[in-house]
C-alpha cells in the first residue's frame, strides 16, 4: 500500500498502467530532473566564475542562450512526446523553433541593447569623436 491514505486509486490503475509501467514513467521523469539540474549547476558555476575566468559579455550570453535552448528543446522532447518520433520530425519542431529565439535575441541586442546608459553615453561618445575629428580635419584642408 502506498504511503497516502486516501481514496484515489495509484496511478498505475487510474493510468490504466501497470506496476512496470509506472517504474519506467518515474525513471524517465527522474532523468529528466537531473539532467535539467546538471544544466542548471553548470549555468549556476559559469555565472559565478565569469569574472575570474575572464568571460567577455557576448560569450557569456551566447552560453546561457545556447544553454537555455538546450533545455527549453529537452523539455520539449521529453515532455511533449517529441523525442518518441522521428528524427526528421524532430528538426522540423526544434530547428525553427531554435532559429526564431536566436533572430529575437539578435534583434533585442542589436536594436535594444543600445538604450541603457552606459551603451549610449558609449556610442554619443563615439559618434562625437568621429564629428569632431572629421570637421577639424575639414577645416584643415580650407
Amino acid at each position: 500500500m502506498s504511503g497516502f491514505h486516501d481514496e484515489y486509486p495509484s496511478y498505475e490503475t487510474m493510468a490504466l498502467h501497470d506496476e512496470a509501467t509506472g517504474k519506467v514513467v518515474r525513471k524517465k521523469l527522474w532523468r529528466v530532473f537531473w539532467i535539467m539540474l546538471a544544466v542548471t549547476i553548470v549555468e549556476l558555476i559559469i555565472g559565478f566564475k565569469a569574472t575570474d575566468w575572464h568571460l567577455s559579455k557576448s560569450l557569456l550570453k551566447v552560453i546561457f542562450i545556447g544553454l537555455t535552448i538546450v533545455k527549453a528543446g529537452y523539455i520539449v522532447l521529453s515532455f511533449m512526446h517529441l523525442g518518441d518520433e522521428v528524427k526528421p520530425l524532430k528538426f522540423a519542431i526544434l530547428v525553427p523553433f531554435t532559429v526564431f529565439v536566436l533572430y529575437l535575441v539578435a534583434l533585442v541586442d542589436l536594436s535594444e541593447g543600445s538604450y541603457s546608459m552606459e551603451g549610449r553615453y558609449h556610442i554619443d561618445k563615439v559618434y562625437f569623436e568621429k564629428k569632431s575629428h572629421h570637421e577639424a580635419g575639414a577645416g584643415e584642408h580650407h
